[in-house]
């Protein structure tokens, strides 16, 4: 175990003498009758945004999923891996959450390179650049705009989690249970410089700060 990261090592031994031993016999509880979150959140896999950090959450609050810009994509039963959306449907089909959360962040690179068009792949795959391309007709749209280009990437931002919670409804799963009451769904930006988060309004579409 020589070659592995010792600040993880310390923060390990860290948790396992702290926070684990004081809650063992939450763990102890989780481990016999496993998980049942219930809300789910998919958050951008970038290392300033843990959702689990910034809701403060115990073990077993949330089922999280993670990726570049917190992105999902739209339900595409065609035979190909799909991580996002085998996450999405253990948690509604299996786990059954009440709550999905889509939560963006400020400062995202995959937004940044959604916008920035003309810087080339980081490598031949483009697996970047490829999965951004989801975003391309709003990366466009907002480029085009008058907005500063300081705006432009939180504006994107935001777009984002609009298009990942239109896309949650191309999943019959989550349709079905929406349309029923078993299910809602949020969104939600976090200011990685500020701390503050802010929530969207679901019949607006605009967001706004939560008040402490």
């Amino acid at each position: 175990m020589s070659d592995f990261p010792e600040t993880l090592l310390n923060g390990y031994n860290d948790f396992k003498s702290g926070r684990f031993d004081r809650e063992r016999q939450r763990y102890q509880v989780l481990a016999d009758q496993g998980q049942t979150p219930e809300t789910m959140v998919i958050a951008c896999c970038d290392s300033r945004a843990a959702p689990e950090t910034i809701f403060d959450s115990t073990p077993g609050e949330m089922f999280v999923v993670r990726n570049v810009a917190n992105l999902v994509p739209p339900y595409e039963p065609d035979g190909t891996y799909h991580a996002t959306s085998a996450a999405l449907e253990f948690a509604v089909q299996s786990l059954k959450v009440k709550h999905i959360v889509v939560l963006g962040h400020g400062r995202c690179g995959g937004i940044q390179a959604a916008l920035n068009v003309d810087a080339g792949p980081l490598s031949p795959g483009d697996f970047i650049g490829k999965w951004m391309g989801l975003l391309s007709p709003a990366a466009a749209a907002v480029s085009s705009s008058e907005l500063p280009s300081a705006e432009k990437q939180t504006e994107l931002e935001r777009r984002s989690v609009r298009y990942s919670l239109e896309n949650l409804r191309t999943f019959p799963c989550v349709k079905i249970l929406e349309d029923k009451n078993r299910l809602t769904l949020h969104a939600a930006w976090f200011d990685i410089a500020d701390g503050d988060l802010w929530v969207m309004d679901p019949d607006t579409g605009d967001f706004a700060p939560v008040s402490q």
